[in-house]
């Protein structure tokens, strides 16, 4: 069975840090583009930063020098270090595991950023 499961989220001030983790399970991680997204209250669910196989990253242009992904294939894990967090950043943050063959998505942690 596959399961993706984030973790991490919480409420911060704004200026402050998070570490979110997205560990998966069933399936060959080391092939897929892993990704997070987020989406705030109201708004629809935004793509903000993609690792794929051989590491390479991407980033939407509001994160960019803020937010680091990262990727451990050993322990089936993607990492979103998120620093000098905005309130703009608050949302529920999901990870998705992509292939051509197919997709996985987690159930998504709670990011407040918040005085």
């Amino acid at each position: 069975q596959v399961q993706l499961v984030e973790s991490g989220g919480g409420l911060v001030q704004p200026g402050g840090s998070l570490r979110l983790s997205c560990a998966a399970s069933g399936i060959d991680f080391s092939i897929y583009a892993m990704r997070w997204y987020r989406q705030a209250p109201g708004k629809q669910r935004e793509l903000v930063a993609v690792i794929i196989r051989d590491g390479s990253t991407t980033y939407i242009d509001s994160v960019k020098g803020r937010f680091t992904i990262s990727r451990d294939n050993g322990k089936k894990t993607v990492y979103l270090q998120m620093n000098s967090l905005k309130p703009e950043d608050t949302g529920v943050y999901y990870c998705k595991a992509a292939h051509p063959r197919d997709t996985y998505w987690g159930p998504g942690t709670h990011v407040t950023v918040s005085s």
